[in-house]
């Protein structure tokens, strides 16, 4: 890893260097979840493109937060997980995550409104079940 000749003034900047953008945190977010192939971070993210989603991933292993598992066989299969440093972001990810929800729910009065079934935490799905 080459090291940036970029200065930064706080380190918010250096985070938002790394994760931030449209899509690093989704990205991030879904491999949270386990070891997942492209095309399945595709489908997960419906609208990013396929070169943006390539391009985002490798500048995620570039900055070490993602490793990229290429195997040998047909058709070629790749794989990408958070590496052991990329793991460390799972907290700040969260915090996006409660953040956002809270969020809503003062804008819109109830998050559910907003979120789709799928993005609800475990916990308020459950409550939706019972």
């Amino acid at each position: 890893m080459e090291k940036s000749q970029k200065k930064y003034r706080i380190g918010v900047e250096v985070t938002l260097d790394v994760i931030g953008g449209k899509w690093k945190s989704i990205i991030l977010y879904h491999l949270v979840g386990g070891t997942k192939r492209f095309n399945e971070l595709k489908r997960l993210t419906p609208n990013i493109s396929h070169k943006m989603l390539a391009q985002q991933l490798k500048e995620l292993e570039h900055d070490g937060v993602v490793l990229r598992h290429d195997y040998v066989e047909v058709p070629p299969k790749v794989e990408y997980e958070l590496s052991e440093y990329g793991q460390e972001l799972i907290g700040v990810l969260d915090f996006f995550c409660y953040w956002g929800e809270a969020h809503l729910d003062r804008v819109y009065g109830d998050k559910r409104l907003m979120l789709e079934g799928e993005f609800l935490d475990d916990q308020e799905a459950q409550k939706e079940a019972d």
